[in-house]
């Protein structure tokens, strides 16, 4: 089986992807980058295992329910976007196995049968499989934010990548709310130029050294408010291990000139 790479892809603000008008017009360049994923790998994968920058927990949590609900993680969007369903169904046998390699590597990990897909996943996965027909599992990043863990942690989930799974980590490389827009324009500038340029074409030692200080980066205060957003590129670089990373998508003109960027591992 082919060796799959991992991705760190931005998701987009609640449920655009079901919106019409100005915001989802706003989101056609990334809604474009998301739905040429799916061509750029090498084989389809069997199975997704989606890091959500909307769950948090203490210890990771692995969602195993086997036809996940849906969970509305917004606010004051329009009715029908509280109905919508992305049916992919889940997979109990992927949970089993990230439950398993994290434990295997001094890391506890816990299951949860109830939880639903939140935006941060399906917004994301309808433009990259609207057909909804792969099983995927959600992993939580960690609410004590340590950079190092998430990239431990993706460490450890690296020998899915030759299992036939695709590991997401959905997030933003922007995200603060209070400076939204044009607000947010320089700050956005500033520390996407400095994750590219840490980031692409660097050795893993490179990147994990960059990635473990982000905070000191250019704008990263204002960027990164609350690094829940950023968490989950960490597990797709540490799950990217040796693999070169390269640049997925740039956009300078996100929601109102904001700079955002995908990338890829492998």
């Amino acid at each position: 089986m082919t060796r799959l790479p991992t991705y760190f892809l931005n998701h987009g603000g609640g449920p655009w992807p079901w919106m019409e008008g100005p915001m989802r017009e706003a989101y056609g360049k990334l809604e474009a980058s998301l739905a040429g994923v799916m061509d750029e790998l090498p084989e389809r994968p069997s199975a997704i295992l989606v890091v959500s920058a909307h769950w948090e927990a203490p210890v990771p949590h692995v969602s195993s329910h086997p036809a996940p609900p849906m969970l509305y993680d917004y606010y004051n969007f329009p009715e029908h976007t509280y109905h919508i369903r992305y049916t992919a169904p889940g997979s109990p046998e992927l949970a089993g196995r990230v439950r398993d390699l994290l434990r295997a590597g001094g890391m506890d990990c816990e299951d949860d049968a109830e939880r639903g897909f939140d935006h941060g996943t399906f917004s994301m996965m309808q433009p990259v499989r609207p057909q909804a027909d792969i099983p995927i599992v959600q992993l939580s990043v960690l609410d004590h934010f340590d950079p190092a863990a998430h990239i431990a942690m993706g460490r450890l989930l690296q020998p899915l990548r030759d299992e036939g799974v695709l590991i997401l980590g959905s997030g933003l490389s922007y995200h603060n709310l209070r400076a939204w827009g044009p607000a947010g324009a320089e700050a956005a500038a500033q520390f996407d130029q400095w994750l590219r340029e840490s980031l692409d074409g660097k050795p893993e030692a490179t990147r994990d050294a960059a990635l473990l200080r982000w905070a000191e980066a250019p704008a990263a205060p204002a960027a990164h408010p609350r690094p829940e957003h950023l968490l989950p590129l960490m597990v797709a670089a540490g799950a990217g291990g040796a693999d070169a990373c390269a640049v997925h998508f740039h956009q300078s003109d996100f929601m109102g000139s904001m700079a955002v960027t995908g990338f890829r591992f492998g």
